[in-house]
């Protein structure tokens, strides 16, 4: 059986609170994207795991896709597996490629053994190997909040946009991101800015890790800035970077030389 895990995009992201168990609290909208990986499981005498393409930044055995194996396995014991994937979701970017790859397996595996497990169920068990995993079980735009495993729904579509998406060499670490950032309640919340035509976002829409991951890496400034001047009508850092991403009402393909770019439709 084969899947294709999909990226996402932080579409706008307010940083609300710090948490006491040392977690920030935060409001996001979700939107999935089709630039995928792709991930094969096949019967096997022995459980064994293989990886191909853009190479994996973790051994192995902590990568996601095992990990999440060993989670299901430990509960519903499986048949043993050959797993494939295929990466093509740079890491470091703020695209969920692992997460992805994380959920996306246990629904693939669910599938495969019999499981029958709920989406409920199932983002539960994603929702143990990282925040991001539980938004892939479902895989829809989402207002996320509290450390961003509860979602709202909401009604949003991108279709008849060109998406270009550019991710210099440069990656950004989640802990890197929150080292300096400031918590405070948004002026507006993203689900009233999100009913606004998309032209309109650029003067309300923010991603608070900008700041301090544009000073600390002023080529990531300088791409969101380039994709304006190219024609986005609204461009942001997705998630805590280092993937920039630009939305142009016509056809359009962005270069950037020394990044990794992707042009393509919204699904």
């Amino acid at each position: 059986m084969i899947c294709f895990p999909n990226a996402k995009i932080n579409l706008g992201l307010h940083i609300t609170g710090k948490r006491a168990d040392g977690y920030h609290d935060i409001e996001t909208l979700f939107y999935p994207i089709p630039l995928k990986d792709a991930l094969e499981v096949v019967p096997a005498p022995v459980v064994s795991f293989q990886s191909s393409g853009i190479p994996l930044n973790a051994t192995p055995e902590d990568n996601l896709v095992r990990k999440a194996y060993r989670l299901l396995n430990d509960k519903y014991p499986l048949p043993p597996s050959a797993m494939y994937l295929r990466k093509q979701i740079p890491f470091g970017a703020g695209l969920g490629g692992g997460s992805a790859d994380a959920a996306f397996t246990l629904k693939l595996l669910n599938t495969y053994a019999g499981l029958h497990l709920s989406d409920r169920e199932l983002e539960t068990l994603a929702a143990t190997l990282g925040a991001d995993c539980s938004f892939f079980i479902r895989n829809r735009p989402v207002i996320a909040s509290g450390i961003g495993t509860v979602f709202e729904p909401v009604d949003l579509s991108l279709k008849g946009y060109t998406l270009c998406l550019v991710k210099p060499e440069a990656s950004v670490s989640t802990k890197e991101a929150y080292a300096a950032v400031k918590s405070a309640l948004p002026a507006r919340p993203l689900k009233e800015i999100a009913a606004m035509p998309v032209s309109e976002w650029k003067h309300h829409m923010v991603n608070d890790f900008e700041p301090n991951v544009f000073r600390k890496y002023p080529v990531i400034r300088e791409i969101k800035e380039q994709l304006y001047a190219q024609g986005a009508v609204y461009a942001a850092m997705s998630g805590s970077g280092s993937a920039v991403f630009g939305l142009f009402e016509q056809e359009a393909h962005v270069r950037f030389p020394d990044c990794f770019v992707w042009n393509g439709l919204p699904e």
